[in-house]
């Protein structure tokens, strides 16, 4: 058994265990992952985060993701703030600035004095083949057919994949049902976020996204920018949205194509610990 220190921290509801691996090497295994992650018997979280040394020159750390069910990700916009506010509250940094490395790039964070932090979430994916997403061509919607159900979804990646799906009421969008089966659609080779998109106006969005790997979470950064672009591309959103999730809200600023995604949300440490895995 190894006793390791743990920082708990949520960013609208999306709760992470964060794990230092600057000051330490940390390698853990699936097993080790699903029990922090264990709402029962370990920490609970929807995802452990660990930052480490960063391996590229332009990057400042690495951050690596981890979902509930011990698979590694590509990125997650909640756990990117959290992790930047972890660095600096843990002394691993002075800088409010930063350059994070993911697993598909980078991510530049600008941690507020008042709470907020800002994340520039890079340009989105939409060539489907680099989502990945089997289509033929690029388009603003597509049709995918689920449980005998033909659906009209939008295919973005934020570095990590998402399939957003319009609907008029969020309250009563069939989450639960459809969620797993979109996640494991097999047009999606790497499985997929599902996003249910209700549109209140061209400032306003509500949001629920059933991540994979996870199931429903309360917040989905990446989700609320692949939201976003989903619904600009289709003409239906003006270049500044606040998403309300069911953990609170972001606000995401969209220029256009070419042009990265902005996120502006909270971060917040709940408490720290050390647990025997």
């Amino acid at each position: 058994m190894e006793r390791l220190a743990f920082t708990k921290m949520q960013g609208l509801g999306n709760d992470f265990v964060v794990l230092d691996g600057v000051t330490r090497r940390l390698a853990l295994a699936p097993e080790q992952i699903r029990h922090l992650a264990d709402r029962r018997l370990g920490v609970g979280c929807d995802q452990v985060l660990v930052v480490e040394p960063a391996t590229a020159p332009d990057a400042d750390f690495r951050y690596r993701i981890f979902n509930a069910d011990g698979g590694e990700v590509e990125h997650c916009g909640n756990g990117v703030r959290c992790l930047a506010r972890f660095l600096l509250e843990r002394g691993l940094t002075e800088r409010r600035e930063l350059t994070l490395q993911t697993g598909e790039g980078r991510a530049v964070v600008r941690v507020c004095s008042d709470g907020p932090v800002t994340v520039d979430m890079g340009p989105p994916i939409l060539d489907p083949a680099r989502i990945p997403f089997q289509a033929p061509a690029e388009a603003t919607s597509y049709a995918l057919r689920v449980d005998g159900t033909m659906l009209e979804i939008a295919a973005v990646s934020m570095g990590n994949p998402h399939a957003v799906l319009a609907v008029e009421d969020v309250d009563r969008a069939p989450v639960a049902q459809l969620g797993p089966s979109i996640e494991s659609h097999p047009d999606f080779p790497r499985r997929v976020n599902a996003g249910f998109m209700q549109v209140v106006d061209r400032g306003h969005i509500r949001l629920r996204v059933f991540e994979r790997g996870v199931g429903e979470t309360l917040a989905c950064g990446t989700g609320a920018c692949a939201a976003v672009v989903a619904g600009r591309l289709r003409g239906w959103l003006d270049d500044s949205v606040a998403v309300d999730l069911p953990g609170g809200r972001l606000v995401i600023h969209w220029s256009g194509r070419g042009e990265p995604v902005w996120m502006t949300g909270p971060a917040v440490t709940v408490f720290d610990g050390v647990i025997s895995i």
